[in-house]
C-alpha cells in the first residue's frame, strides 16, 4: 500500500478504513466479519483506522482497540469527540447535540484511551464544532493533551475555513475530516484551499457517497429498516431515481477501464491531491479489498476532468444530511 502524509508528521496508508459501519448507522453488524476485515486490512498494508466515541456509542472504539492491539506499532488510530451522547439510545439516536467544553474533551480523551487500550491517540478530532465554546478553548485543551502525551496530533471535522484558521493559530491542525466525493463537492468551495494554505491534510469520509456511488443501491428498500441512510434526503424515494441516473455513467466508465464503480470513484478522490487520504467504510473483506486496490489506479488529468463532469455540481437531488445535522457543519 502506498503512503501519504497528513500535515507535517503523520504518515498513513493512501487509503484508510472508516470503521463506523462495523458498529453504527448502517443496520445490523457482524462482529466476527468485522474482525476478519480488520485483520485483512493489516494484511493489505492499511495503517489508518478511523473510529469515534459516538459509534455504537462506545462499542466501535472497544472493537478497534481489541483487534488492533497486536499491531499497535504499525497502525495510526484516529478517534473523535464532540457530541453529547444519550446513553439510553443506540445508533444515530444517541446523538443529542454537541459538547466541546474543555472538561468534556478531557473526559472523552480519557475514556477513549481506556476503550482503545492505548497510551496515545494518534489523531484526535473534534467531531463537530460547538458554537457555544470558542474554538480557541477547545483546541487549547486538545493541545494540553498533546503536551501530556495522551494525544499525538489534532484534527477537526466539518469545520469551516474561519474556524480552521482560528484553531490552527492555537496549535497546528494535522487533518480536517469532512464529507467529500464525486457527489459531495462542498469542500472545493474554500475549505480545501484553506487546508492547503496551512499545510493541513484532508481526510474525506463517505468518499463513495455512503455507498451510492457503487451502483448497488437503487431504491430505499435496498437498505435495512434501521439503516441511517433511510433518513438522508438523497436516499429518499423522490430523489434516489434521479441520483441513480447521474451515477449510471460512472459504472459505464469503470467497466471500460476494467475496474468497479467504487474503485473509480475512489481513484477520483485520490487524484485530487497527495494531501488527501480517503477513509471509505467497509464491513466486509471483499469491499475492503476493492477499496484498497483503488490506491493503485492512475487516472490522467483528462480522466479526472471527465469524471468530475459526470455528476454536475448542484444537480444531485436532495441534501447530504437532514437540516438538523447540516446545521452542525461548516461552522
Amino acid at each position: 500500500m502506498k503512503t501519504r502524509k497528513l500535515g507535517t508528521d503523520l504518515t498513513v496508508s493512501a487509503v484508510g478504513l472508516g470503521c463506523m459501519g462495523m458498529s453504527f448507522a448502517y443496520g445490523a453488524s457482524d462482529e466476527a466479519e468485522s474482525v476478519r476485515t480488520l485483520h485483512r486490512a493489516i494484511d493489505l498494508g492499511v495503517t489508518f483506522f478511523d473510529t469515534a466515541e459516538v459509534y455504537g456509542p462506545f462499542t466501535n472504539e472497544a472493537l478497534i482497540g481489541k483487534v488492533l492491539k497486536p499491531f499497535r506499532d504499525r497502525v495510526v488510530i484516529a478517534t473523535k469527540f464532540g457530541f453529547k451522547i444519550d446513553t439510553s439510545q443506540a445508533g444515530a439516536a444517541a446523538i443529542a447535540g454537541v459538547d466541546s467544553r474543555p472538561e468534556h474533551v478531557r473526559e472523552v480523551a480519557e475514556a477513549s484511551l481506556k476503550r482503545l487500550g492505548i497510551e496515545t491517540i494518534d489523531l484526535f478530532y473534534q467531531h463537530r464544532v460547538d458554537p457555544n465554546v470558542p474554538i480557541e478553548e477547545t483546541v487549547g485543551v486538545m493541545a494540553e493533551l498533546v503536551r501530556e502525551g495522551k494525544v499525538r496530533t489534532l484534527g477537526l471535522s466539518e469545520a469551516g475555513s474561519a474556524t480552521i484558521r482560528r484553531a490552527h493559530a492555537v496549535h497546528p491542525i494535522t487533518a480536517l475530516q469532512s464529507e467529500y466525493s464525486l457527489w459531495t463537492r462542498d469542500p472545493e468551495e474554500d475549505v480545501l484551499a484553506t487546508c492547503r494554505e496551512l499545510g493541513i491534510g484532508f481526510v474525506p469520509y463517505s468518499p463513495l457517497g455512503r455507498g451510492f456511488l457503487t451502483g448497488t443501491i437503487r431504491k430505499p428498500e435496498d437498505l435495512a429498516a434501521d439503516d441511517f441512510r433511510r433518513q438522508v434526503p438523497r436516499f429518499q424515494a423522490e430523489n434516489i431515481d434521479a441520483n441513480a441516473a447521474l451515477v449510471a455513467t460512472l459504472g459505464e466508465l469503470a467497466a471500460e477501464k476494467g475496474v468497479t464503480a467504487a474503485q473509480l470513484a475512489l481513484a477520483w478522490v485520490l487524484g485530487q491531491g497527495d494531501d488527501i487520504v480517503p477513509i471509505p467504510g467497509a464491513r466486509k473483506r471483499h469491499h475492503l479489498e476493492q477499496n484498497a486496490a483503488a490506491a493503485n489506479i492512475t487516472l490522467s488529468a483528462a480522466e479526472l476532468e471527465q469524471l468530475g463532469r459526470i455528476i454536475p455540481l448542484g444537480e444531485v437531488a436532495g441534501k447530504r444530511y437532514s437540516d438538523s445535522l447540516l446545521s452542525m457543519t461548516n461552522l
